[in-house]
């Protein structure tokens, strides 16, 4: 396929892309050898381009040319021939023999002359400019001290830094600790959880697909996955897989349905999401959702006839050369260079705290991978999608990634960041005046930022194993001394902001006992607020009850309770926090039993209402065996109690069968009839001889009579 070169100016900058450069050594002095920058001036614009010469071993001169807006890299250069200072070349391939023909100044920096292709006359000048390593080495001169000292201002382990530019990584290092326990130092291979960021490669293995045609980004995702369904039929209905990687499917974030779990399937987690309230309409407003990039890459891994993992190596850690990258942390624990995560305690210093399997949600933020092993990824996306120019993905699929899909619903807390929108597995925004593509990640004891300037050529990756906005900033200092920027200090700023925000903190903190209502108790004893509660959407919950102290266990996540006011409980301080703070508000039914616990687990959501359950002795069949038979009232009026299975049923004579549903009170609600309910009394020895009714009318109660005898009787 040729390329059109003059008439691609019209195509937008999001076709931008820059790739490996081609490093080639010189052999004989040459007054053309080195890296040329500048343009070609046309009619209404200026084509930016930027030229490699180089002397093979004969020392005959070779070059190519990179082209960013038209998402040529490193395409080889023909018909090169020189005079002196005098040069002509070619670009073969394209339509209009494209032709440069032009000499050195008489410093020898600069090259200019004429371009002509299809019998366009223009004209061109180019720069010598130094190669990408050493301009990068001059850019970043000092910044080992920078972030030395923001290491110590932030009191973060650790920091991995890696920077690409000119198809090359131009920097990759570690800095600070990996292991503080064992003295381990970061370095740019340590391997650390990348949270979010793994987003992007998800979008990507999806986009790869529809190039495939095995997917269409804008048919119903029903197509390719039939039984996916949210709580309204009609958006299930409509839902596209471009709306799962745009976070704009209506649904918040129902984080906590996943987070720590790891039992379920990904197809379990997804047959729940017709349980869970969705809170905006369909492409109505960006609500942020692991979930739908859970179902996205699960997708992707069945197109493939097989698993997301599967489908990610293949497509692209093996071609990118991301061999030590992974999908679990327990796959980077086996591995000798990983950086262990921590946080800060109360008194500041750095405690370890265990790895957080997201195994289950990977597809939105389970890959570990390094600095270096991220570089080639900010590299496949800078070049167009190419790997040794070899393209994976259609660079227009790419750039379709890249490109504004959903606005954000409110403007970022930095002025200084601009037209924030959200494209597919990306943030897409102008920072400094400059377009930035960026994504950032976080969970337990790792923070992440991974961003790239396409119309700069540039890219960076930064971490931290400590919860920290380090990394961002890290990122910015790095950005602005790249670009030629009027520098910031962004960390300066931000360490004031933290250490004011501290403080806010102490004294919110200190307000927070003025909202309990003092002088207050629970109403029930403790042992009826323990049991087993369930929510359809978001599983089991288990309150139990040790001592005088009560607990809940949620996803394998233990949190002791204190009492706050009333029914209401507070999450105490715990070795796993997730639920610190968290309240909890338990509710009755109208017999006075505590049938009801209510959490706040989404904040955009509606709280969720966990059901307590009845006793599971209730369905156990060898237990309910025991009720069965014959039962008659004072009236002579006789009942039948039959199971089926795990199930009672009841029936009076005239009447319909009645299916009996356990209770909380470890009575049977009568199916489909309000108000009606029956109890069985047992006997020490476990034998049954009364059935009680409890009516709106009144309460009746009717004992066991011979079976024998009640078929005599025609019952």
């Amino acid at each position: 396929m040729t390329r059109p070169l003059l008439p691609a100016l019209s195509r937008c900058a999001l076709c931008l892309v820059a790739g490996a450069l081609l490093t080639m050594p010189s052999f004989a002095d040459s007054p053309f050898d080195g890296r040329w920058e500048g343009q070609i001036t046309l009619p209404t614009a200026a084509l930016e381009i930027d030229i490699d010469f180089a002397s093979d071993p004969s020392g005959a001169l070779t070059g190519d040319i990179s082209i960013p807006v038209q998402s040529i890299r490193d395409m080889a250069l023909s018909g090169i021939e020189t005079d002196g200072d005098a040069i002509e070349f070619s670009i073969p391939g394209i339509p209009g023999d494209p032709t440069f023909d032009g000499a050195l100044s008489a410093e020898g920096d600069v090259l200019s002359g004429d371009f002509t292709q299809g019998g366009a006359a223009l004209t061109f000048t180019l720069e010598r400019s130094a190669p990408p390593a050493d301009a990068a080495q001059a850019a970043l001169d000092g910044i080992e001290e920078v972030i030395d000292q923001a290491i110590a201002d932030f009191n973060v382990p650790g920091v991995g830094l890696a920077v690409v530019q000119g198809g090359e990584v131009v920097y990759a290092e570690g800095f600070g600790s990996r292991d503080l326990e064992s003295e381990l130092p970061m370095t740019a291979d340590s391997l650390f959880a990348i949270g979010s960021t793994t987003k992007a490669m998800t979008a990507t293995l999806l986009a790869m697909q529809v190039d495939e045609g095995k997917l269409d980004w804008d048919e119903p995702l029903i197509d390719a996955y039939p039984s996916f369904r949210l709580s309204d039929p009609m958006i299930s209905a409509r839902v596209t897989p471009r709306d799962l990687v745009t976070h704009r499917t209506g649904l918040p974030r129902h984080d906590l349905l996943w987070y720590n779990e790891d039992e379920m399937t990904r197809d379990e987690v997804i047959e729940r999401f017709e349980h869970l309230e969705l809170t905006a309409d369909l492409r109505e407003t960006f609500q942020y959702n692991n979930l739908m990039f859970l179902t996205a890459g699960h997708l992707a891994g069945r197109l493939d006839d097989g698993s997301w993992e599967e489908s990610m190596r293949a497509r692209l850690f093996a071609p990118l050369g991301m061999e030590r990258s992974n999908f679990s942390v327990e796959m980077s624990k086996q591995d000798p260079d990983h950086a262990l995560p921590y946080r800060e305690t109360d008194d500041d210093t750095l405690e370890r705290i265990p790895f957080r399997n997201i195994d289950l949600v990977g597809p939105a933020g389970s890959v570990n991978s390094s600095v270096r092993e991220m570089s080639r990824w900010l590299l496949f996306n800078l070049n167009g999608g190419a790997v040794d120019g070899e393209p994976l993905i259609q660079s227009a699929s790419l750039a379709d990634l890249h490109s504004p899909h959903m606005t954000m619903s409110r403007p970022g807390p930095d002025a200084r960041v601009a037209q924030r929108a959200y494209g597919m597995g990306w943030f897409v925004e102008v920072y400094r005046g400059h377009r930035r593509i960026q994504h950032g990640g976080g969970i337990d004891g790792f923070i992440t930022t991974v961003q790239f300037f396409p119309d700069d050529d540039l890219g960076i990756v930064a971490f931290t194993n400590r919860g920290s906005g380090l990394p961002g900033l890290v990122a910015q200092t790095v950005a602005d001394r790249m670009l030629g920027l009027e520098a910031v200090d962004w960390i300066g700023e931000a360490l004031a902001e933290m250490r004011a925000g501290e403080e806010e903190a102490e004294e919110a903190e200190a307000k927070l006992e003025e909202t309990r209502v003092a002088g207050t108790s629970a109403s029930h004893p403790l042992g009826d607020y323990a049991g087993s509660y369930a929510h359809p959407g978001y599983g089991p919950l288990e309150v139990t009850l040790e001592g005088d102290d009560l607990s809940f266990h949620y996803n394998d996540i233990t949190t002791p309770l204190e009492h706050w006011h009333y029914d209401v409980w507070n999450g105490a301080e715990a070795e796993d926090d997730t639920f610190d703070g968290t309240k909890l508000l338990f509710r009755g039914n109208v017999d006075g039993e505590i049938s009801e616990l209510v959490i706040a687990f989404d904040l955009r959501a509606s709280p969720i209402v966990f059901a307590k359950q009845a006793p599971s002795r209730l369905s156990d069949p060898a237990v309910l065996e025991r009720f069965t038979g014959v039962y008659a009232g004072a009236t002579g009026q006789r009942v039948r109690v039959e199971r089926s299975g795990d199930r009672l049923t009841l029936q009076v004579a005239g009447q319909p069968v009645f299916q009996l549903v356990p209770q909380v009170s470890g009575r049977f609600a009568l199916e489909s009839l309000q108000g009606f309910s029956v109890g069985f009394r047992e006997a020490e020895d476990g034998s049954v001889d009364t059935v009680t009714f409890y009516q709106p009318n009144g309460v009746f109660e009717s004992t066991r009579v011979d079976e024998a005898e009640s078929e005599e009787d025609g019952d």
